[in-house]
Formats: C-alpha cells, sequence, structure tokens
C-alpha cells in the first residue's frame, strides 16, 4: 500500500490543523494506522494510532484530549486532527499502516509501510 501525507503548515500556538493520509494500491480495512512523528533531535515517536475497523484507539500522553486520530476505510484516507497546538508538537509528521493479521497489534512501533512527512510547525 502506498500512503501520502499532507495537511502540514504553520500555525500559531492553540491553533489546529487536521493531517490526511490518503491510502492507495491496498484494501485499507486491512490495515492499522499510526501517525509519528520526529522533532529535530529527537527520536521518531508514535503519537496516535486507530486499529484497522477504527474502533480502538491509543495516543501517547503528550496529545491525549487534543489530537484525535480516525480513518475511513471507504474512502481510504486516515485523518490526525491537531487542535490545541503547542511549540512542542513541531515535528515532521510521518503516517504509516500495519497489516492487521500480523502479531503486536497496532500500537507497536513496527509498521510495514510508510508516507513521506508532512511538516508541522507551531509558533509561540
Amino acid at each position: 500500500v502506498q500512503l501520502q501525507a499532507s495537511g502540514g503548515g504553520l500555525v500559531q500556538a492553540g491553533g489546529s490543523l487536521r493531517l490526511s493520509c490518503a491510502a492507495s494500491g491496498g484494501t485499507f480495512n486491512n490495515y492499522h494506522m499510526g501517525w509519528f512523528r520526529r522533532a529535530p533531535g529527537r527520536e521518531r515517536e508514535l503519537v496516535a494510532a486507530i486499529n484497522w475497523s477504527g474502533g480502538s484507539t491509543y495516543y501517547t500522553d503528550s496529545v491525549k484530549g487534543r489530537f484525535t486520530i480516525s480513518k475511513d476505510n471507504a474512502l481510504n484516507t486516515g485523518y490526525l486532527q491537531m487542535n490545541s497546538l503547542k511549540p512542542e508538537d513541531t515535528a515532521v509528521y510521518y503516517c504509516a499502516a500495519r497489516r492487521r493479521n500480523t502479531i503486536g497489534g497496532f500500537t507497536t512501533t513496527q509498521y510495514d509501510y510508510w508516507g513521506q512527512g508532512t511538516q508541522v510547525t507551531v509558533s509561540s
């Protein structure tokens, strides 16, 4: 499956952005989806993940209550709604997909397919 992320940009602290991840070349409901980010000088981290059906989600503590992950299997698209953005959210964000029938579920960092990154910059 090929993934195309979009929606990044420059926003002031407290603002919102919605990232999208368009999938092609596969049946989207066969995949879990995750959003990762890498900030300068830091390791890549899993920000949010959603299982193949959309029925279960995971968020890292720093974004709980501010970010919402979703996926629309009919449209082959996933989303990350980011509200109340903070300067520390500044990073390159990547969407990723993991086959649903692999051991480890959807909260692992071991994803199989990756989109290109999209830059999110939050100014103070």
